[in-house]
């Protein structure tokens, strides 16, 4: 096997880097196990995989492994899809959920996540928050009209509670414009529909999840890249991101969600709310998330849910 291109584009020493670092995949659906391959395929050494669902028939139109794979658990699928495209790979695929496996993120140099339910998305960014741990979010829009990616980091700017809920509200910081972010897709309970697009749409954002994740990976090397925000939404169709402003299909944008000063979650980054800290039963309790299962929840969203979703179970 050649890695003489990619050598060429990140230089022999940033791909021996690559070979050392580990990242954890939270969630081998259609998104998840996408990215999961490309990271393989771009050097990236050593990999977690953690899925507690099983491939099924309905499956293969929108995932990375094919029809070989059913009734394999996604997770030991996708690493046999990794071992075939990088050899050299050290994989470990997990069958079972996160919140079984939380203390495994500190392992992880970047997290990947991939779930699409609010309960285990939750339970990651207080785990990546202890941990100190970088984590790539990523979800599609109903129908695959577009979706949006985010990187979360433990030291600054916003944890996935404050980002989730700022975009609930349908707002952010747009870079370079005064203008209101307005999905047009967010019904009046704040939750977005999760209707399946077409996989050439969610594997758009994935790979777009994949990159940022491998940009964070680089941060310590000369290959990487200064984004201009913490947040770009993606339009695969023709997409009004910003209220008054059309995106035209495969346009982007990049916005900046702040940190909410007073999040439940991260509020004791400042030394004077070190108390404020809460742990996730008390913030469902809140009404701010619902801690239901994926099967639950990706059949009856909850209202408090995100408005965007990665879905993992197709």
């Amino acid at each position: 096997m050649s890695w003489d291109r990619v050598e060429r584009l990140l230089g022999v020493g940033t791909l021996a880097y690559l070979r050392t670092r580990t990242v954890g995949v939270i969630g081998l659906g259609s998104g998840g196990s996408f990215a999961a391959v490309a990271l393989a395929m771009s050097g990236v050494g050593r990999f977690i995989l953690i899925d507690d669902d099983v491939l099924e028939p309905a499956n293969v139109v929108r995932h990375a492994a094919d029809r070989r794979y059913l009734g394999q658990s996604k997770a030991t699928a996708v690493a046999d899809l990794i071992r075939q495209r990088n050899p050299e790979a050290s994989v470990e695929a997990i069958h079972g959920r996160i919140e079984d496996h939380l203390p495994r993120l500190a392992e992880m140099d970047v997290v990947v996540v991939g779930v699409d339910a609010e309960g285990p998305k939750y339970a990651v960014n207080q785990a990546c928050l202890t941990a100190g741990r970088t984590a790539v979010y990523a979800g599609v829009y109903e129908r695959g009209e577009g979706g949006d990616v985010c990187v979360i980091r433990p030291d600054e700017g916003p944890c996935y509670a404050c980002w989730a809920e700022h975009l609930r509200e349908g707002l952010a910081e747009p870079i370079g414009a005064e203008t209101e972010l307005d999905y047009g897709m967010i019904g009046p309970d704040g939750t977005l529909a999760a209707e399946p697009g077409l996989w050439i749409h969610v594997v758009r954002v994935a790979g777009a999840q994949a990159d940022l994740a491998l940009n964070v990976l680089l941060e310590d090397t000369e290959a990487h890249v200064e984004m201009p925000g913490n947040t770009v939404i993606l339009a695969n169709r023709q997409l009004e991101i910003y209220e008054g402003r059309v995106t035209p299909p495969y346009g982007a944008e990049w916005v900046s969600v702040p940190c909410n000063p007073d999040c439940l979650v991260c509020g004791c980054r400042r030394p004077h709310a070190a108390s404020s800290r809460v742990s996730l039963s008390d913030l469902a309790a809140l009404g701010n998330v619902s801690l239901e299962d994926d099967h639950a929840a990706s059949e009856a969203p909850s209202p408090a849910a995100s408005s965007t979703e990665m879905r993992t179970d197709s």
